[in-house]
């Protein structure tokens, strides 16, 4: 039974950004903004090819998802109208994906979000699956996602 709401599905669809955040092996937290896509009830981000430091199958969210799979996915929605402010937290389980039909739809949907992913080669980059368990909502208006 899918963990996220339609309506929650509607909000994340509509946030540009979340921000992921993930624990390595010392309890530390590691936070840092990603693109994501809502497929099928789960939440995917792509290892796309933006600069990064180092091999990018090496980032510290990856390898704090290897110790920890417990992640939380943050999207909001700000506006200098208070009364529209509104997040939904996501928490779940990543794991990185590997079923080449999953990795298709998946590719074909973030690429449809963003445009900018067309002209990057994600085909061999890592993509993190984050299965919900639990989700958290507030909005101003009391009308949580």
């Amino acid at each position: 039974m899918p963990v996220l709401t339609a309506n929650q599905v509607a909000f994340l669809r509509s946030q540009r950004v979340g921000r992921l955040a993930t624990v390595d092996t010392h309890g530390r937290p590691h936070v840092v903004p990603v693109c994501f896509a809502v497929v099928d009830d789960n939440v995917y981000i792509a290892i796309d090819e933006k600069p990064k430091r180092g091999d990018p199958a090496q980032l510290r969210r990856l390898r704090n998802i290897a110790h920890n799979p417990a992640v939380s996915l943050v999207a909001d929605r700000y506006d200098e109208d208070w009364e529209r402010l509104a997040w939904l937290q996501v928490r779940g389980t990543a794991s990185l994906l590997s079923d080449p039909d999953e990795r298709s739809r998946v590719l074909a949907a973030l690429r449809m979000r963003y445009p900018q992913y067309t002209a990057m080669r994600l085909e061999d980059r890592p993509i993190m699956r984050i299965v919900p368990v639990r989700c958290v909502g507030w909005a101003a208006t009391g009308s949580a996602p």
